[in-house]
């Protein structure tokens, strides 16, 4: 459970032990060499290994808190930030009060990025970062586990059969968000279990729920639980997505199948290629706490959230030469005036055409109008286009 041992995030008094067992892991040693040298880490791994536990240990070797760690943490973040996007940018900040702790909940398409961007948003703001709510499907291995742990993420467990295990287990998750909250911390958590693959981004009214169990148990109405918990909703943008080629196959074999099968490690696989592939533009919109005078159900609440965060995401000139790619192969209608009228220039349009052309190009034609949906779907719902199955998922590959 959230409160024990085993999945709460680490204190200070255990940063430096859980640090020093690291640095002895080979499987540790070799990530950071894999990710920080490539194709030298596959010629020499021995001399890698060594040359990273001693650099590492140089840098945290003496790390006592989890403050400190983020600190020293926060200029590699930033280098790495810098290598793989055009830029980063975060607005709303400034209208939520610093000193009142905030349960974000926010849009989820990175299993990682998503919360590391918010910390960074808050840490480059002077703010407190968060507590990290992640699921336990990540954590199989204790390596993860020990990275997650160390930078303030508690597991979240899924996959209960047992009824009375399930509410058990929610009902103390609840109970350590909010008393996480009452302690000045504030939290981040997704949406909905998994990221929102094909660009839908809609709260589970479940999630509102479960963080409802405490409150409901000392008799506090829903409203007064979510105007006590700060819910705000946050929307995170990336122009490009590194795994948008799984996600489209994953979302291909869904359709045609009714199931798709992970593959050993495919989170893990995931992780890497969201870290080191190239995002473009990415934009952190903050929101304004839910008003709840009006929410008698969790599903007002999840809704709310959902028109805050449509209206806060942030749309690059790939999203709309996606709207029209997808306009032309008739799997939607026209677009509609109102997105017509804010199209991007021409010239930046048609760049933004040729790069989807080539992320196109080589692929299944089968997997073109889920990959496109991943760019186009969360425009096409702000302007009311309804983007519920595709009609034509075999259709011939578009030409610009």
């Amino acid at each position: 459970m959230p409160g024990s041992d085993d999945i709460r995030p680490y204190s200070d008094d255990e940063i430096n032990a859980v640090i020093q067992r690291l640095l002895r892991q080979r499987d540790f040693l070799d990530l950071v060499g894999r990710f920080r040298y490539g194709r030298i880490h596959r010629l020499a791994p021995p001399l890698i290994r060594f040359w990273v536990a001693a650099q590492m240990r140089l840098a945290f070797g003496r790390i006592q808190s989890v403050a400190q760690l983020q600190s020293r943490m926060a200029p590699l973040v930033a280098r790495g930030l810098r290598s793989t996007t055009s830029g980063i940018s975060w607005s709303g900040l400034e209208n939520l009060d610093s000193s009142k702790p905030c349960l974000f909940l926010s849009s989820h398409r990175d299993i990682v990025l998503d919360p590391a961007l918010v910390n960074y948003a808050l840490y480059e703001s002077g703010m407190a970062t968060t507590r990290i709510a992640i699921g336990d499907n990540l954590t199989g291995n204790p390596l993860v586990a020990d990275l997650m742990r160390l930078n303030k993420s508690f597991i979240v467990r899924r996959n209960l059969s047992n009824p009375r295990e399930m509410r058990n287990t929610f009902l103390e998750l609840s109970r350590y968000i909010r008393e996480s909250l009452s302690e000045g911390h504030s939290v981040w958590m997704a949406q909905r279990e998994g990221r929102a693959k094909d660009g839908v981004d809609v709260s589970d009214p479940a999630i509102i729920k479960m963080l409802y169990m405490s409150h409901k148990r000392d008799g506090v109405s829903l409203a007064e639980s979510i105007r006590e918990l700060r819910v705000v909703p946050v929307a995170i943008s990336y122009e490009l997505d590194p795994c948008d080629e799984d996600k489209a196959r994953e979302l291909e074999e869904r359709y045609r199948t009714g199931h798709y099968e992970k593959r050993p490690g495919e989170d893990i696989e995931s992780i890497v290629k969201g870290v080191s592939g190239f995002k473009g533009q990415v934009h952190v919109a903050f929101g304004a706490p839910l008003e709840t005078d009006d929410v008698e159900r969790a599903e007002d609440v999840a809704r709310a959230a959902d028109e805050q965060i449509l209206a806060l995401m942030h749309f690059n000139p790939v999203n709309y030469a996606a709207a029209e790619k997808l306009a032309t192969r008739h799997t939607i209608g026209a677009l509609p005036a109102s997105l017509e009228q804010e199209m991007p220039d021409s010239n930046h349009l048609s760049d933004a055409h040729s790069q989807l052309d080539q992320r196109l190009h080589g692929m299944d034609p089968a997997l073109h109008p889920w990959l496109l949906g991943i760019y186009a779907n969360a425009l096409l719902r702000r302007h009311n286009v309804s983007v519920g199955e595709l009609s034509n998922p075999g259709d011939e590959p578009v030409e610009s």
